[in-house]
């Protein structure tokens, strides 16, 4: 058998950066001789969390265009065409049998220059509304892997494979009691638990919702575990010690993410794509906050996949600080509504994920 070569691009958030983890690590079992390298932004959590994984990752000086006026936007230029000169640099010394765009700034130039070198690529699309550079580069692909129906409005319908998105081996393989998680993080079996995450950099209209509710869900007796993100993290920990919240704790960023599910009664989040596949896997009921902050709205589409299946409820970001902390206890006070819920958002969920874009790659670099 040859050897194989994989080149992955991608990252800037956990929801870029974890789903190809979770691909990498599926390659490395099933072919220990793999040789694996990831492209990266420089300067972003992906330049941590992969070599932290044991993967070997090259930063390209690739960075994204900002909303606001910024003397940044006139070095884009430049910074892009420097990583593509770079990117093929790699990609002819690698030499790839197949590259991998996990979204991100750096999947651009990986894909890119394996377009022009006639590398053989593949797109994993987490989003339901596909993002710029996978639809100018999708008709090239050879297979682009979805996680949502109806995507042949943005990508070729023949290269299209519904996979949906990888989830952290944790979660897939987890066995984890709420009893055991409960006290793993030195709460009280038996109380109701809520699970706030912002995604892996945090989200300040969450956090100032959050922090609104703390009063009201101390009386009504519930536990809380809040991860915040860096920015928020002081503050949020301030608030719980000043007005001591022993049932409630704070960290910026949760590793024991399947304890943090499993411990859960109710799970508060952005809807990002990785965070509605880990809601689904651990089939928990949610209360999703779309960030506004995104290309085309693209969380609200994403949410509403759940929504419409009554698999989550929504609460749209500028009206969560109003209708945050009555909508949890109206949840929370309905145990038999969060079990419709979670099993509703279960049904959705695709354990075989990984398994298949991973059985999609071997198939194109015929390995």
């Amino acid at each position: 058998m040859k050897s194989l070569r994989i080149m992955i691009g991608g990252g800037g958030t956990g929801g870029h950066i974890f789903p190809a983890l979770a691909i990498a690590q599926e390659i490395r079992l099933r072919r220990p001789d793999a040789e694996l390298l990831f492209l990266g932004a420089q300067g972003r959590m992906e330049m941590t969390k992969i070599p932290e994984a044991g993967f070997e990752i090259v930063g390209l000086p690739i960075a994204g265009l900002q909303r606001s006026f910024s003397a940044e936007n006139l070095k884009l230029p430049f910074k892009v065409f420097s990583s593509l000169q770079k990117a093929m640099a790699l990609v002819r010394s690698f030499k790839p049998d197949i590259a991998i765009g996990v979204g991100g700034y750096a999947s651009l130039p990986l894909l890119l220059a394996s377009r022009v070198l006639g590398v053989p690529y593949l797109i994993q699309e987490q989003n339901s509304f596909a993002g710029l550079t996978n639809k100018l580069l999708g008709k090239s692909a050879k297979a682009i892997c979805v996680a949502f129906g109806e995507m042949e409005r943005y990508f070729p319908a023949k290269k299209l494979k519904l996979t949906g998105n990888p989830v952290r081996k944790d979660l897939l393989e987890s066995h984890v009691s709420q009893f055991e998680a409960t006290n793993h993080f030195g709460l009280q079996p038996g109380l109701q638990t809520i699970f706030v995450m912002g995604g892996s950099l945090g989200a300040r209209t969450i956090n100032e919702s959050v922090a609104k509710s703390l009063k009201a869900w101390k009386r009504e007796g519930y536990q809380l575990i809040w991860q915040t993100g860096t920015a928020f993290a002081p503050k949020a920990a301030q608030l719980l010690k000043d007005d001591y919240y022993p049932g409630f704790i704070t960290q910026p960023f949760i590793k024991e993410m399947n304890f943090a599910y499993a411990a859960a009664d109710l799970v508060i989040s952005r809807a990002g794509a990785l965070s509605l596949a880990e809601i689904c896997m651990t089939g928990k009921a949610s209360i999703l906050i779309p960030s506004p902050n995104v290309a085309e709205d693209h969380q609200t589409k994403n949410a509403m996949t759940l929504v419409k299946q009554n698999a989550a409820k929504m609460i749209a970001d500028a009206d969560s600080r109003d209708l945050l902390t009555q909508t949890v206890i109206e949840m929370l006070h309905n145990p038999s509504q969060l079990d419709t819920i979670g099993m509703a958002a279960h049904s959705m969920a695709k354990p075989e994920a990984t398994q298949n874009i991973v059985n999609q790659i071997f198939e194109i670099a015929k390995a």
